[in-house]
């Protein structure tokens, strides 16, 4: 049967794929935003769709429909935009959160928080698992969104013993794919938006910082087979592409699929930034039977198709 799903965040670079995902699946989706870092033209091809629903809102303010599940996705995610406005950024967390909360505690819709791996800061376990409750700077330049994500984790779980509301939290690791805004300051879309103008590829640190790169398809699958899950898995749940890659080894991937010319230059690393980043995915294969299934190259092929269409017009 279909459903009336909220996506909160939804014409922004992973809620539009997930509009289309379910959409695809036969549900009614109301996307909402408020166009900060969304773009309409990233669900343009949606709003033909008589099951496609347009709204702009701003989640800090509450929200009255009518709906059976919400996915709350809105919250700027790269440092570039979160850091731009950091009280917003934390209103969006934190207000979002109980705005978001408490709309499904009236309707009695499941809700799934889409949360972050940023909550484990600069870890001191590696691989990172569910368990592990994080090394994190309250007070530093990236703790609006750090500490925003993990006090509306803290939300969702208070509702959830207070209030029976059946919820979902998913931790999502770095996500690449098509869509990526082209300025927002993460190393793929950064790395290739340069490599294809012929610029310097910057990297910030000594390129020996790693991290782990999903393709946004795979995350998509990941998010809803989370939401439909039983009641019993809240979570959280670690979901990303375990496959570990330095910044310098993306670095000359993307210049060698590219074929640029580009140089590869260093520059000093921003604060708290991380130095490790990795998830431990054995929660969500062994309760989701969730593993992503697109290597890099293969992601990163469709991802510099898009970033051409973008960068050449």
């Amino acid at each position: 049967m279909a459903k009336k799903i909220l996506v909160t965040g939804g014409a922004g670079f992973l809620g539009s794929h997930l509009c289309e995902a379910l959409l695809a699946n036969g549900n009614e989706v109301l996307c909402v935003d408020n166009y900060f870092t969304g773009n309409k033209t990233n669900i343009l091809p949606l709003l033909d769709n008589p099951r496609f629903e347009l709204m702009r809102h701003d989640v800090t303010f509450p929200l009255y429909v009518e709906v059976d599940e919400i996915f709350n996705l809105a919250c700027p995610a790269s440092p570039i935009h979160y850091q731009y406005d950091p009280v917003q950024t934390t209103k969006t967390s934190v207000h979002g959160a109980i705005n978001m909360l408490g709309l499904a505690k009236r309707v009695n819709a499941k809700i799934l928080q889409a949360s972050t791996s940023e909550v484990y800061g600069d870890p001191s376990v590696h691989p990172q698992t569910e368990d592990y409750w994080g090394n994190v700077n309250p007070i530093g330049i990236r703790s609006c969104y750090d500490e925003g994500k993990r006090c509306a984790e803290t939300l969702f779980f208070d509702y959830h013993r207070q209030h029976q509301l059946r919820i979902k939290v998913m931790r999502i690791f770095n996500t690449y794919g098509p869509r990526m805004h082209p300025d927002d300051g993460r190393v793929v879309s950064n790395f290739i938006v340069q490599a294809l103008k012929g610029e310097n590829i910057t990297i910030y640190g000594d390129g020996s910082q790693t991290r782990s790169f999903c393709y946004v398809d795979d995350l998509v699958r990941g998010m809803v087979l989370l939401m439909n899950s039983g009641d019993e898995v809240t979570g959280p749940v670690n979901m990303g592409n375990p496959n570990e890659f330095t910044i310098l080894q993306l670095a000359e991937t993307v210049k060698a699929m590219i074929g640029s010319d580009s140089k590869i230059i260093l520059k000093d690393l921003p604060s708290d930034d991380p130095k490790q980043r990795q998830p431990n995915i054995d929660l969500a294969n062994s309760v989701l039977g969730w593993n992503p299934t697109i290597e890099l190259q293969e992601g990163l092929v469709k991802t510099i198709k898009y970033f051409r269409s973008v960068v050449e017009h």
